[in-house]
């Protein structure tokens, strides 16, 4: 082999659920995405890794039962495989289920590149007393085939020897035949390469996605040879007509029987019973999990236990968390050039406003490597697949498809989604008005960057409630979502088209603790790189709206001049003193100043007497002229000193405080929420928060960002911004009560940009985003501002307040849901084809 390539690029291409991606990880040694609901992995992953030399790329395309244009999955793979053409093909199929697998595996033979079947879960199959004779099968088939384990390491070595002896012998696979239109294919394929211009794929495969009416392959032909396109579709048009009036059968339908067949055919020849069917854990676990009147119980008990476990228990590790970065805070405000007495510089000011908004949501990290572990954890058990079956009957009496289970807990069911892969999963819902319902609801889910503000408010104004008042977030979200759902079907989508529900049920796994660990990890860091990026734009933008235009030369004025003031009131407290030579010129009283808040803010981060004291003996060594005002004990002089600096230090921050309110308050973005204030009053929302949800638009994380800083600390201050906020707004008076209005409001809040970007990609209309926005925004107003009016009127506490709601949303839940018209009749019918290793569940409804 001395002209072997010196690399290789090899494609694993499979269904869903038949261990690629463990095998993945097994052949290149790193870590990526491993979960058992069908459809989690959208985008291509790739690796390496080197055998006998040879340096070989590994790509992990997403899990597809074909090869059409129908789904992005099916598109990522299609194009992955025509576009890049792998040197070996390496089709993962799940033993156990060889007859369904072998579906995609003759659509694959027909691309006419090196192939390679391997048999995974190997285990399952031979626990289910079926034989599979690798040797036989690769006969029948024409292309080799080999047997592993994927999730017990078993068979890798030999895997990677296999990938490259069959890219060493280059041999294409065979063509499956068609039968009775084998001849159509032929002809078609023929005409195809007869012609110009047309795509650079295998003839034979154009020929049959043209045959059985792809339209991606149409719309590609059409756009590089649209004349030669003409013919070919003619051509193909004359061959179906031919065919149906010869056979009476369709294409489709023909192309479906032969490949039905052909795979029935391959596991009488390959695959054996040896023993009996063994009952196992999975058919156990799911008698309870599954039992209707479980089911729903344990659902609601886990969502719970993960907000317990996340945010409740999760919060208390913020306590270790923020002390580090205040003192990162300290760091950055040292290397910043130094502040002035009542206007600091320009690089200062945006400098430590980056840092302050990047910290209120880095504080929260803690919350999210529980809460992404824990989902990992549901995810590769196979328990979120039983999430899908179990609201598949709920969500349908609402409008929504079985369907819409994965985008719902992708946008975050259970916290730590994101809406804009949500709304895009909904592209594989085949019922319409269920995916516009899904489209326009998955806004309503508790998001990645909702958490932090719904943290920040449990924290204020229900620390003695916490784990209630989160199970009402958590749950509520998806009472709304849900009548909203049936709202809307009722009336805008009413007239849209229905489909049936379909989907499989893996096996329950035992959650691998690297996997676990790295995806929590992995997902943390997107959230991290996400406040590192966005978010610290968001505030930038903020920072100038909120600078500009500043304030006016009178009132700039005024401030200097009570500045002044205080300033000439030191040094009259100072005469007669023997350190006033210390700060005889003011560049030297602003270096004091400066030094003394550093002191103070670092002095705060300090626990222990030792460490008191180093610090102490460090500003005594670094500034020995300032240090006697930074001290306590000391002579008469001494005290006078660090009383008349700690005088003037407070006019300072009185001053600079009142500077930047006003400079706020006067800004473009403070006028807009003033002026929002007429309409907001009714939900007790002041600017401050106006101005948050403003920011949130961009980006929900920039409403907790935004107020971190209208609430600002000083420099030497390092209070948590719960602690700021709470003692600001209960002394103008808020409650409770406005914090439920504010919670629900941020729940039913219009999606952010990019999710509404998104929305008008999936829905093709600029109508329904613009109504995205609209609806929300005039719900949420309504349901604020009636919760804070009634509340107030009643006499009613903030959780007296958000029980109410939420029983009220659930009693209209489950009327409507139980509601039953007799003026129209339905029929529902639930089957649950039971094949050794696997359950597909379908649902009909007319």
């Amino acid at each position: 082999m001395s002209d072997k390539k010196d690399k290789l690029l090899i494609a694993l291409a499979g269904q869903q659920n038949a261990g690629k991606s463990t095998l993945f990880n097994a052949l290149t040694g790193l870590q990526q995405h491993i979960a058992n609901y069908p459809g989690v992995t959208v985008d291509k992953k790739s690796g390496f890794y080197t055998y006998e030399g040879q340096r070989v790329e590994t790509v992990d395309l997403p899990g597809t039962y074909a090869l059409t244009s129908f789904s992005p999955e099916e598109r990522v793979a299609r194009d992955f495989l025509l576009g890049e053409k792998p040197d070996v093909m390496v089709n993962v199929v799940d033993a156990a289920n060889l007859e369904r697998s072998l579906f995609l595996t003759f659509q694959l033979m027909e691309l006419n590149r090196p192939m390679l079947l391997v048999l995974n879960m190997m285990d399952m199959a031979q626990h289910l007393g079926l034989a599979v004779d690798a040797e036989k099968l690769s006969a029948h088939l024409g292309i080799p085939v080999m047997a592993t384990v994927g999730s017990k390491a078993r068979g890798i070595d030999e895997l990677r020897a296999k990938i490259a002896e069959v890219a060493a012998q280059a041999q294409a696979a065979p063509n499956f035949a068609y039968g009775a239109w084998e001849e159509a294919v032929q002809t078609l394929a023929e005409a195809w390469k007869a012609q110009p211009n047309l795509p650079d794929v295998p003839p034979r495969w154009a020929a049959l996605q043209v045959l059985e009416h792809d339209e991606g392959i149409a719309k590609l032909a059409q756009r590089t040879a649209p004349e030669a396109w003409q013919r070919i579709a003619q051509t193909a048009q004359d061959l179906h007509a031919q065919f149906t009036r010869s056979s009476g059968q369709e294409i489709g339908d023909e192309a479906t029987r032969c490949r039905h067949i052909a795979a029935q055919a391959a596991c009488k020849a390959a695959v054996t019973q040896v023993g009996e069917h063994k009952v196992g854990w999975t058919e156990h676990l799911d008698k309870v999990l599954l039992n209707r009147f479980f089911a729903p119980v344990f659902l609601v008990l886990t969502i719970w236990l993960i907000y317990q476990l996340s945010i409740v228990q999760g919060y208390e590790l913020t306590k270790i968390t923020w002390p580090i970065l205040a003192g990162l805070r300290n760091l950055v405000a040292g290397l910043l050039p130094d502040a002035g007495f009542l206007i600091d510089p320009q690089v200062r000011s945006i400098g430590l406003w980056m840092v302050d908004s990047a910290n209120t949501l880095l504080n929260y990290v803690p919350i999210f490597l529980i809460l992404f572990a824990l989902i990992a954890i549901l995810e590769d058990s196979g328990y979120m697949a039983r999430i899908a079956f179990i609201l598949d009957r709920i969500l349908h009496r609402f409008g929504l498809h079985g369907q819409s289970t994965l985008p719902l807990i992708l946008a975050g069911v259970f916290a730590g989604g994101c809406a804009v892969p949500g709304v895009m999963a909904t592209k594989g819902i085949p019922d319409t008005r269920a995916r516009m319902a899904t489209i326009l609801t998955v806004p309503f889910m508790n998001c990645l960057a909702k958490v932090p503000l719904y943290t920040l408010l449990v924290n204020i104004y229900f620390a003695n409630d916490k784990g209630l008042v989160l199970f009402y977030i958590s749950t509520i979200t998806v009472i709304v979502a849900l009548l909203v759902s049936k709202l809307l079907t009722v009336s805008v989508l009413r007239g849209m088209e229905t489909a049936p529900f379909v989907m499989e049920l893996p096996h329950y796994h035992l959650p691998g603790i690297r996997s676990v660990l790295r995806r929590a990890i992995d997902r943390t860091w997107l959230y991290i790189k996400k406040v590192g990026t966005i978010v610290v734009a968001v505030a930038t933008v903020v920072y100038v709206l909120l600078q500009f235009p500043g304030l006016n030369a009178e009132q700039d004025a005024a401030y200097r001049a009570q500045a002044e003031t205080a300033i000439t009131r030191f040094y009259q407290d100072m005469q007669g003193n023997r350190h006033l030579a210390a700060v005889n010129e003011q560049e030297k009283l602003v270096a004091l100043i400066n030094v003394y808040n550093d002191y103070r803010a670092q002095k705060l981060n300090i626990s222990t007497p030792e460490a008191s004291q180093k610090l102490d003996a460090r500003y005594e060594e670094m500034y020995p002229e300032f240090f006697p005002f930074l001290q306590r004990g000391g002579d008469a002089q001494d005290k006078k000193a660090a009383r008349s600096l700690k005088k003037l230090d407070d006019s300072r921050k009185t001053l600079r405080r009142e500077m930047k309110e006003l400079r706020i308050e006067n800004s473009v973005l403070g006028r807009v929420g003033r002026g929002l204030e007429s309409v907001t009053r009714f939900a007790n929302f002041d600017w401050k928060v106006n101005v948050a949800l403003l920011s949130s638009f961009a980006a929900r994380e920039s409403s907790v960002a935004t107020l971190g800083v209208l609430f600002g600390q000083d420099d030497e201050e390092n209070r948590t911004l719960e602690e700021r906020m709470g003692e600001e707004q209960q002394a103008q008076g808020y409650d409770a009560l406005t914090a439920v209005a504010l919670i629900l409001f941020f729940a039913l809040y219009p999606p952010c940009l990019a999710t509404v970007i998104m929305i008008r990609v999936q829905t093709g209309s600029y109508k329904w985003m613009l109504f995205s926005m609209i609806f929300p925004t005039i719900l949420g107003l309504l349901v604020a501002g009636a919760v804070y009016t009634l509340g107030s009127m009643a006499g009613a506490s903030g959780l007296q307040a958000f029980s109410a709601v939420y029983f009220a949303a659930l009693g209209l839940l489950l009327a409507i849901g139980l509601y039953h018209r007799p003026s129209r009749k339905k029929t529902a019918a639930a089957a649950v084809f039971r094949q050794p290793e696997t359950r597909r569940i379908t649902h009909t409804f007319d």
